[in-house]
């Protein structure tokens, strides 16, 4: 069975970022994905709503109409399609009316290729379940699909706020409840959203983002193991040699050896 191919809007003022996006994008999806471009705000509202898109790519600053003011259009007649932005500009209240708009993600450039490719797997994903389900549901209501829009939204939002949590405290000795407890959710009910939205428990993620970080700083010939392992948040180094050796298959220090 043929499956509809995903609509998706390319909304940027430099004709070079739109062509090595949408080139990006049609290299890795292929046949699975229709492009269409708009050159600002105004063109990206009209191309949108004529094509009937499921993602919206858009850049924030854009002539006239800027891309959060076209999101916003956009999103005030289209509550379930997915809205990305890209932005140069690490602005706070950037964030702020991108959460408002309940975007998918919010991308700094020059934004890699995987981290593009990463969030637009996601949009593409979305959209073939909306779509599956539109036509398996063809008389949901509106009410219905708006509460699990926000459904998926809260669970993004309350992921990315964990993964930032995280990454902002691993060097610590934290521990589950201490997560939970940043969410106020009971340890048991934040045990099984971990789990479903992360694939794996909260020690495990917490042990191989650490390995990740010692990683990174055992290529600093000049910082002992033992060293290395308080500043990633083991306080015990022969604790911290257990858990890289299980994550890695070798110690920190044959890790080491072998980047020279």
């Amino acid at each position: 069975m043929k499956h509809e191919t995903c609509r998706i809007l390319i909304a940027d003022d430099e004709p070079i970022e739109r062509a090595v996006i949408s080139k990006t994008i049609k290299n890795y999806f292929g046949e699975e994905v229709e492009i269409y471009q708009a050159v600002n705000g105004r063109e990206a509202i009209e191309i949108f709503r004529s094509k009937d898109c499921q993602v919206a790519l858009l850049d924030i600053s854009m002539p006239g109409i800027n891309g959060l003011e076209a999101a916003e259009e956009i999103r005030r007649g289209n509550s379930v399609c997915s809205i990305i932005f890209l932005t140069a500009y690490d602005e706070f209240d950037y964030a702020k009316r991108a959460i408002r708009v309940q975007a998918l993600d919010y991308l700094l450039k020059p934004s890699a290729k995987e981290e593009l490719i990463t969030v637009l797997e996601e949009a593409v994903h979305l959209a073939g379940i909306k779509e599956r389900k539109a036509k398996e549901r063809p008389f949901v209501s509106e009410e219905e699909q708006e509460k699990e829009r926000q459904e998926l939204m809260k669970n993004q939002l309350f992921s990315d706020y964990i993964r930032s949590y995280i990454e902002a405290h691993y060097m610590e000795d934290i521990s589950l409840q201490d997560a939970a407890d940043q969410l106020h959710y009971s340890e048991a009910y934040f045990c099984r959203f971990f789990k479903q939205n992360f694939d794996k428990n909260f020690i495990m993620y917490l042990s191989e983002l650490r390995v990740e970080k010692a990683k990174e700083l055992l290529e600093d010939m000049t910082i002992n193991v033992k060293d290395i392992s308080q500043k990633v948040g083991f306080r015990d180094s022969g604790y911290f040699t257990k858990v890289f050796k299980r994550v890695t298959g070798v110690t920190p220090s044959e890790y080491r050896y072998g980047l020279l």
